[in-house]
């Protein structure tokens, strides 16, 4: 017989290990931060599916371009009598007053603006027109990036609120699902992942009329609260539709209290080297006329300018309250989402229902759990103990593994691990039927048990690595409760690799190791 001591010494330390990880799952043990988390179906929460609006990306971008298609005509000193974004086409249409452009104007498109392309072109008498647009694979290209900004974004704002462990994926070509467990605030959470949070800073017209707002005006309001009865009311601003500085260039927001102001809070934003230059400049070139703070075309403050600011920081104040003033900080720290997002589903997950999970899901196993090993107690006797001792082992290093990888146990992970329970021993029943036929052969007890493992050991490696390639195309093309379920399936095949190949024959060896037996009950 092969030294049985390496198997053994493997499988005492990997018990140890395993149980290292799985204590603190129940206490406090030798790895604190590593645990088995619950899902949002065994804990309780919240689960949206969002919708990015990616046309709408597209829009701001061929809105963003056409201004910058006027600082272009201006730098390169061409005339013109209109640039417009055409919202039906998605194009850019630009009017010249002269025919004798056109070639400088196209020149200048190509070079500063390759993404666009030429759509259409029209002249009558000295007037030219050209019309812009995007291709369909950069329209295609623009709606992609929209949906990996918008959930790289919502999951830097998630990961600021505090939620742990939340599920955010991609869900088909313009979705994102969204599942936070133990979320206690709904309400809040829900606002903080919908905001779009696009900061601008605009000036205030104070020579218009609200009731008719004079070309490239807009009016906007502000919530304002009455300090007695608490009520808000909109407050009217007449604002210039372009933007001066936008949240792009922040670096840094912050909650901090006025202690000159009741204690009211506020939030501190801070630009960087370009935000800092642009912003230094607009209020320098602006004494004394009004700069109003607009997020989502809402406007929460419009202080006067009295002097140029430097140092690259602004206060953004209102009747916030703390909360407020914390998820306005969270938003301006993520970043705007590169488009608006929908809550097409939400579905609220209580506790109750998430214990009941649990206690089903655990009372399913354990009834699993022990009629495998009654059976295989009263039909293979010593060797079904060998077999029960390597399913406790296999079902330690699961939890050992999930604890390890920081991973999220859910309804269908307790499914899998069911499933583990009886292909772990099905490994054995192969050993101990090949033991059974090599022993009725006439072989030795040492001899049967060496061809039953060497022989059994093939077919058992063919039989898990096809389970192994399933559960990996689960785990790539699935949602989240069948990627809990592949997870721990994946780690129930190789463990129950590993407790029935190694860990039991090393058993087996142990015993036999004594020269004078020479039968075992099998």
């Amino acid at each position: 017989m092969k030294n049985y001591s390496w198997k053994l010494i493997t499988a005492i330390a990997v018990i140890v290990i395993s149980a290292t990880y799985v204590a603190p799952t129940f206490k406090e043990g030798i790895w604190p931060n590593k645990k088995i988390n619950l899902g949002l179906d065994l804990q309780g929460g919240m689960n949206l599916v969002l919708d990015v609006q990616s046309d709408v990306a597209v829009e701001k971008s061929l809105e963003r371009m056409s201004e910058e298609v006027k600082v272009l005509l201006r730098r390169d000193q061409i005339q013109y009598d209109a640039v417009k974004y055409v919202k039906d086409s998605k194009s850019i249409e630009i009017s010249l007053k002269s025919k004798a452009d056109k070639e400088k104007l196209q020149e200048s498109m190509k070079k500063e603006f390759g993404t666009l392309k030429q759509t259409n072109e029209s002249s009558q008498g000295d007037a030219y027109t050209l019309t812009m647009a995007f291709p369909a694979e950069e329209i295609d290209n623009i709606k992609k990036m929209s949906v990996d900004q918008a959930l790289e974004t919502i999951r830097n704002r998630i990961d600021a609120f505090g939620v742990a462990e939340p599920d955010i994926r991609k869900h088909g070509e313009k979705g994102i699902i969204i599942q936070l467990p133990g979320i206690q605030d709904a309400q809040r959470a829900k606002d903080l992942i919908g905001k779009t949070a696009l900061l601008e800073f605009k000036l205030v017209e104070d020579s218009g009329s609200i009731d008719s707002p004079p070309p490239g005006t807009q009016v906007l309001y502000q919530n304002e609260k009455d300090a007695e009865s608490g009520k808000s009311s909109p407050k009217p601003f007449l604002i210039k539709k372009q933007a001066l500085l936008s949240g792009d260039t922040i670096t840094d927001a912050r909650v901090q209290i006025d202690s000159q102001d009741y204690n009211k809070p506020h939030v501190t934003i801070t630009f960087d080297k370009k935000g800092s230059r642009i912003f230094e400049r607009i209020t320098g070139e602006n004494v004394q006329k009004r700069l109003a703070i607009i997020l989502d075309n809402k406007v929460y403050s419009a202080p006067v300018i009295q002097d140029k600011i430097s140092g690259g920081t602004a206060r953004i104040t209102g009747n916030f309250t703390l909360d407020e003033a914390k998820d306005l900080a969270v938003v301006l720290r993520a970043g705007a989402l590169p488009a608006p997002v929908v809550i097409q589903e939400e579905r609220l997950v209580g506790p109750a229902l998430g214990a009941d999970s649990i206690r089903l899901g655990v009372t399913s196993a354990l009834i699993g759990l022990l009629i495998v090993a009654c059976f295989m107690l009263v039909y293979y006797r010593l060797a079904g103990l060998i077999a029960n001792i390597a399913l406790l082992v296999n079902i330690l290093v699961i939890g050992a593994v999930l604890a390890m990888l920081g991973a999220t146990l859910t309804l269908p992970g307790i499914a899998g691990i069911i499933l583990t329970i009886g292909i772990a021993v099905d490994a054995n029943v192969l050993i101990y039927e090949r033991i059974r036929e090599e022993l009725r052969e006439g072989k030795t007890l040492r001899a049967a048990v060496n061809s039953g493992y060497e022989i059994a050991t093939v077919t058992i490696l063919d039989a898990n690595i096809t389970t192994l390639i399933s559960t990996i195309v689960l785990f790539q093309f699935g949602t989240g409760p069948v990627k809990g379920f592949a997870v721990t399936l994946t780690i129930g095949v190789l463990a129950s690799m590993y407790t029935a190949i190694i860990l039991t024959r090393g058993i087996f060896e142990m015993i036999l190791s004594n020269p004078e037996r020479k039968t075992i009950s099998i």
